[in-house]
């Protein structure tokens, strides 16, 4: 059984395919000619709260012809103690597919481990497949013409500032190993990137493309989009004023992008805090392109739900 936990559970070439579709059903989306989920219903499970995930995937799920179904852990036996194996069990008789939105990533591994359905990463505390996808493609869009292959991001560089272990600069790790970019990594030395990714690099054969720097001023020399994310992610409420005080110096703003390529560009997958991790001046300036990052979340996951159809594999 296939299934989207991590970005490379695609091969190079079906990769570029997903792309070149979503790209397709961008163009086509009026049309509405695709139905690669006609008459299947997929299950949504959230564990986080969720505002740009929930909708993209439920629209999408619609607009291929399916029919998506909401739940969450509080209103499901899982919060009543059920284990996980037998959920994953019950839900795959019922269900074409599952989009799981959690904290632990051994929680979704755990539900494709036992699910005979395709299970999808929607997010986890180590990475957000889907978005990075969808950045991926925004950033095509603007550097090859909206033109696959994913070539056009290869030798390109990114800036990653603020926290460097989260999953979403873990995706882009991941992703500037697949695609061929060089990521810099801006933050805090207690907040560098752990041995999680590492290991998952070291058991893919797939080589390193990233730096780390704790100097806001070398982070983004050179680089052609800067991104950055929430300083205090869902769970971590706790540990927010060291969190906010530590991130400080790495807060995006005009004079960031002193030392980046001209035609930089600035990204940050939402929701965002204004004057927190970026400055309200970047997030109104021409090089923001958050909310075309977010219009393609949807085009992006609707790509990858037809590549996992069971009617298509």
């Amino acid at each position: 059984m296939r299934h989207f936990l991590q970005e490379n559970d695609f091969q190079n070439e079906e990769i570029k395919q997903i792309f070149s579709t979503a790209f397709d059903l961008k163009k086509n989306r009026l049309l509405r000619p695709t139905k690669d989920l006609a008459g299947q219903s997929w299950g949504m499970l959230f564990y986080k709260q969720s505002t740009r995930t929930r909708v993209s995937f439920e629209v999408g799920i619609r607009e291929l012809g399916g029919n998506p179904l909401i739940l969450d852990q509080s209103s499901t036996q899982i919060g009543r103690g059920e284990s996980i194996e037998d959920t994953a069990k019950v839900l795959s008789r019922f269900l074409d597919g599952l989009i799981i939105r959690t904290h632990g990533h051994e929680l979704i591994e755990e539900f494709a481990s036992h699910s005979s359905i395709p299970v999808v990463n929607a997010l986890t505390d180590f990475l957000h497949p889907c978005q990075i996808y969808a950045d991926c493609m925004t950033l095509l869009e603007r550097w090859s013409g909206g033109i696959n292959p994913c070539d056009g991001l290869k030798d390109r560089k990114l800036a990653f500032f603020g926290d460097t272990s989260c999953n979403m600069a873990n995706s882009w790790i991941l992703a500037g190993a697949l695609f061929g970019m060089e990521i810099s990594l801006c933050g805090p030395q207690s907040f560098q990137p752990d041995e999680p990714i590492l290991k998952l690099l070291k058991d893919n054969n797939l080589s390193p493309t990233w730096t780390f720097t704790s100097d806001p001023d070398a982070g983004a020399v050179g680089a052609d989009a800067v991104y950055t994310d929430v300083w205090v992610s869902m769970g971590c409420e706790e540990e927010s004023q060291a969190r906010l005080q530590a991130m400080q110096p790495y807060q995006v703003k005009d004079s960031t992008f002193n030392s980046t390529n001209e035609n930089c560009l600035f990204m940050h997958c939402m929701p965002a805090h204004p004057e927190e991790e970026v400055s309200q001046s970047v997030l109104d300036s021409q090089r923001a392109i958050l909310f075309d990052q977010a219009e393609n979340r949807l085009h992006m996951q609707k790509a990858i739900l037809s590549a996992l159809s069971p009617h298509n594999s």
